[in-house]
């Protein structure tokens, strides 16, 4: 690697600041693996009003200059938290003093702002990456404007952009009214290399600008280079493959750790799992559940369609006619939080249907249930089905994305494998697959702890996919 390879991550979220969902967790942990191996990485995102005030302890102001987006003028406020990864923020109450992250009608502005913001933020800051790794459609501006207004300014010019994709199916796109606002030449619209079917979309401006592209497992880099899976940007996908990599995500070990996670309440590891079943004895007291030594099957998802839900609920009394407990948590679509809350009413002491989210309990989830269900019709990469393998819980899910490369199924005959996996997506798949989960448990506890301790040797830490975003950064040289 050469002499301190320099990368700005930018992203729309980054926990532990502020996270909507996987995007986040990525943008909150693979700098520190990054860093550990050498990288000069360092962090932005927008400043959010709902960023908690005790994140914001020992934050720098280092200045602020104003931003123009055509004829409006608005000021953008760089603020430093210092740290292993330094993480800088652009402040902006017009645009993010709001109480959500996405879903309103000037997102196209707001980010906009924040991508030019982004450019204008490293003159300030004297510090021009190697890389700027872009993240979803969010930051698809970046790409454009490194492009196309700011690569003839001599310090820009020898910058690569990496546009990784962590969900296809979320686009960013506007209408084509917007381009005044954007600032930029009407012959990026014209020529086809932002236009999509009559909108603006700032994926396309990622995904046909950037000098890289990536996205978050090598099937799903494979998938959305078809129709079913591109949402209509396939043909440029395919138009732009020699430039794809597929790179799996990974999860933080260190705070993820059931030997150590202070937020679950018995501590355990493969050699002694006593405490996995501590776990579930607690889970069931808290959740008021019957005390009973019966599989229990946990399930924290986004409540959509796209997590395998429509399937799962067509066949969730058939599934409920097994001996076992369900546990789910998490928040979406109406319909899909009504039914599991009609379904904890049916099934008293055997269902809880926790429609909220709160990370101590999605631990204690991890932690305490035996089998964990994703029935996804696709999966980008997923990280669900990394947790529960750190936890000893056994995934059951659909052969799509991540978890195809991440689930193998077990064999009980030559003792490998980490979980079970079904191909069709239809409740039949989610039903075969967990029977033949329910019969490896109800072999009896040897059998059961050889799959749990399988799961518990894999390792999806950030430290092989780090080298793996090494070598592509230095590729882009």
């Amino acid at each position: 690697m050469k002499d301190c390879l320099k990368v700005l991550m930018v992203a729309s979220e980054a926990a532990p600041f502020i996270k909507s969902g996987g995007l986040g967790d990525v943008a909150g942990s693979l700098p520190k693996a990054l860093r550990a191996q050498g990288v000069d990485i360092r962090i932005v995102i927008p400043r959010y009003m709902t960023v908690k005030d005790d994140q914001m302890q020992d934050v720098e102001y280092l200045g602020e200059f104003p931003v123009h987006l055509n004829w409006r003028t608005q000021q953008a406020k760089i603020l430093l938290k210092p740290g292993t990864v330094p993480v800088y923020f652009i402040e902006n109450n017009y645009y993010f003093g709001r109480s959500g992250l996405y879903g309103y009608e000037d997102d196209y502005e707001r980010f906009a702002f924040f991508g030019k913001a982004v450019m204008d933020m490293m003159a300030m800051l004297n510090f021009y990456p190697d890389v700027i790794h872009c993240n979803d459609w969010q930051t698809g501006p970046v790409c454009l404007y490194l492009k196309e207004v700011y690569r003839k300014m001599i310090y820009y010019a020898r910058i690569k952009t990496l546009f990784t994709v962590h969900n296809l199916q979320y686009q960013g796109n506007f209408d084509k009214n917007i381009m005044e606002l954007l600032d930029v030449p009407y012959s990026c619209y014209e020529n086809g290399n932002i236009e999509f079917y009559g909108a603006v979309s700032y994926m396309k401006m990622g995904l046909i600008y950037a000098d890289c592209i990536s996205t978050v497992s090598r099937t799903y880099a494979d998938e959305i280079q078809t129709w079913q899976y591109g949402y209509g940007m396939d043909g440029i996908l395919k138009y732009r493959n020699q430039a794809l990599r597929g790179i799996i995500n990974g999860i933080d070990y260190q705070s993820n750790d059931p030997a150590t996670d202070p937020r679950i309440p018995y501590h355990y590891d493969m050699d002694h799992l006593e405490g996995k079943q501590q776990n579930k004895r607690q889970l069931q007291e808290r959740l008021s559940l019957a005390q009973r030594d019966v599989p229990m099957i946990g399930m924290i998802t986004r409540l959509a369609d796209q997590k395998g839900l429509d399937i799962l609920s067509g066949v969730f009394d058939e599934m409920m006619r097994r001996d076992i407990q369900f546990v789910l948590l998490g928040t979406g679509e109406g319909r899909f939080e009504h039914l599991f809350r009609s379904m904890q009413e049916r099934y008293p002491g055997r269902v809880s249907a926790n429609i909220f989210f709160d990370e101590k309990l999605a631990q204690q989830i991890y932690a305490g249930s035996d089998l964990f269900l994703m029935p996804s019709l696709f999966e980008p990469c997923g990280l669900g089905q990394m947790f529960a393998l750190r936890y000893g819980t056994v995934p059951v899910v659909r052969k799509t994305g991540g978890l195809a490369d991440t689930i193998f199924h077990y064999d009980v005959q030559t003792k490998k494998g980490n979980g079970f996996l079904f191909e069709t997506y239809d409740g039949n798949g989610i039903l075969w697959a967990l029977d033949q989960a329910l019969a490896v448990y109800h072999q009896g506890q040897e059998q059961w702890q050889q799959v749990v301790r399988n799961a518990m040797a894999s390792n999806y830490s950030w430290e092989n996919s780090a080298r793996e975003y090494i070598k592509l950064y230095e590729s882009m040289q």
